[in-house]
């Protein structure tokens, strides 16, 4: 059945201006994203407007208010985070492992200092930008614990669970914040951050080995008929006879 053309016509021009709409909204918030990296700390919607190329109006008709353009924009740079991942060695040496984990914690930490930043300065962050980090969170955990696997499976229980709660703390943001915040440079904190996961692995290397139980000795055998050893005869002297 033929297409009715007169009807398709208006399809093709609403599906080309719903794609304008969504280019211009991400232009937008690709535009504050900018300000962002570049250490601004406000956003007018002018400023904005400018950096996107766009008129301030064409802002207000994309976004309700400000409020909700920093939402967006924070939320993208956040879900951004999957193209900056790549596949991390989870075989061979250790040293090896740790420091692929640390170079690329590194660059993902450094590239998304500006977004960390911005969500810790609102009062109260909408549910979808705390959705997205704390997935982020989830999963930089579980790629740590695939490249450390061959070190954690040798643990159990509350040990495991204790040394993956240190080696995440120390290779997600709050960790990176802190040294950064502290005068250390990129390449200075990423070697804080790999030194300290080596550290931390070598906990299980010190591990006390179980030690080998003593052998038992065989116990002297008495020989038939003998009487009761002298450990056994409470007093093996004469009886003294009752006293003077």
């Amino acid at each position: 059945m033929e297409k009715d053309p007169e009807r398709a016509a208006p399809a093709a021009a609403t599906d080309g201006r719903t794609e304008r709409g969504r280019q211009t909204r991400e232009k937008i918030a690709d535009a504050l994203l900018a300000l962002l990296d570049e250490g601004a700390t406000e956003f007018p919607a002018e400023k904005v407007a400018a950096y996107a190329g766009v008129s301030r109006r064409s802002v207000f008709h994309h976004f309700a208010d400000m409020a909700q353009l920093v939402d967006t924009a924070i939320t993208r740079r956040l879900e951004q985070l999957a193209e900056q991942i790549r596949p991390l060695p989870t075989t061979g040496p250790r040293s090896v492992r740790v420091a692929a984990l640390a170079e690329q914690r590194a660059r993902i930490l450094e590239w998304i200092t500006p977004a960390r930043k911005a969500v810790m300065r609102m009062d109260h962050p909408s549910p979808r930008i705390q959705q997205t980090i704390d997935e982020a969170f989830a999963d930089a955990r579980t790629r740590l614990e695939a490249v450390l696997a061959q070190e954690l499976d040798a643990l159990t229980g509350q040990r495991r669970s204790d040394l993956v709660d240190g080696l995440d703390a120390v290779t997600t943001w709050g960790a990176w914040h802190h040294w950064r915040s502290t005068g250390l440079t990129p390449d200075q904190a990423r070697h804080a951050m790999e030194a300290t996961v080596l550290n931390l692995l070598a906990s299980i290397d010190r591990q006390p080995q179980p030690q080998p139980q003593p052998r038992p000795q065989p116990q002297p055998q008495r020989q038939a008929g003998a009487g009761p050893g002298p450990e056994s005869t409470p007093d093996s002297g004469p009886d003294p006879g009752p006293p003077a």
